[in-house]
């Protein structure tokens, strides 16, 4: 792991991994979109509005996902102190939010058929909202701390960790509570879906997901890039002063 500590290795290797990945992913996302739209038939009961998950069933993993990721490199920060954990975090946290609040929105759009009613306040639909606020509340936190000049706090880390108790609470809200929301169509070793549907998911969440992983990569680079320049302008300050 420490392997790739160093930020020149690292950045070699993002180099070459974050155009494979983003234009590979819209590729993917792409055609599964089409497919969702144009492709997959029309489901018994609910309809064409079932094609929405198409985006929403992603949206909704790779919110999960992200603050998952985020726990882990909050951990590996806290404990190992790896110099690019604290950087993987933050660059974890805005796309998080973007799918977390993509998941929502879509999520809307499809109850309204499907219940009558843009949202009600159940177990699913409620822990994904804290998902958001806690996504925005770790970006507030992550920029405060650069901002003071204290770019490896502890406080976000800790607050990464924390955050982690909703996606257990998100995950099985289904189960625990009465909710609208339907359980899920797919675990360990079986799914409910048709075929059509379940392959086309499949890749929709292979594409987001590779999206995913090339903006983190990018924001990784950007932040490194600022942290860089930031250092060679202190650097120049001080000489200027010494001189």
């Amino acid at each position: 792991m420490h392997g790739y500590a160093n930020p020149a290795r690292f950045l070699r290797l993002a180099r070459l991994l974050t155009a494979p990945l983003l234009v590979g992913g819209l590729v993917i996302a792409g055609l599964s979109l089409a497919w969702g739209l144009f492709g997959a038939p029309a489901e018994a009961l609910q309809g064409d509005s079932v094609r929405i998950l198409f985006i929403h069933v992603p949206a909704a993993w790779l919110g999960m996902g992200g603050w998952s990721a985020i726990a882990v490199a909050s951990l590996t920060e806290l404990v190992w102190r790896h110099p690019l954990a604290g950087i993987a975090a933050r660059a974890v946290a805005l796309p998080g939010a973007v799918f977390a609040a993509l998941c929502l929105v879509t999520g809307s759009l499809w109850g309204r058929p499907a219940w009558g009613t843009w949202w009600v306040w159940d177990g699913r639909l409620t822990s994904m909202l804290v998902l958001l606020f806690l996504y925005l509340a770790y970006i507030a936190l992550a920029d405060a701390a650069t901002r003071d000049g204290q770019g490896q706090s502890r406080i976000p880390a800790i607050f990464g960790l924390v955050g982690a108790v909703n996606i257990p609470i998100i995950h099985f809200s289904v189960l625990w509570w009465n909710s609208l929301h339907q359980p899920p169509s797919i675990a360990m070793g079986k799914s409910e879906m048709a075929a059509p549907f379940l392959l086309g998911l499949l890749a929709a969440t292979v594409g987001f997901s590779l999206i995913f992983g090339g903006v983190v990569l990018a924001r990784m680079r950007a932040i490194l890039a600022d942290q860089q320049a930031e250092a060679r302008l202190r650097r120049r300050a001080m000489e200027a002063v010494d001189a």
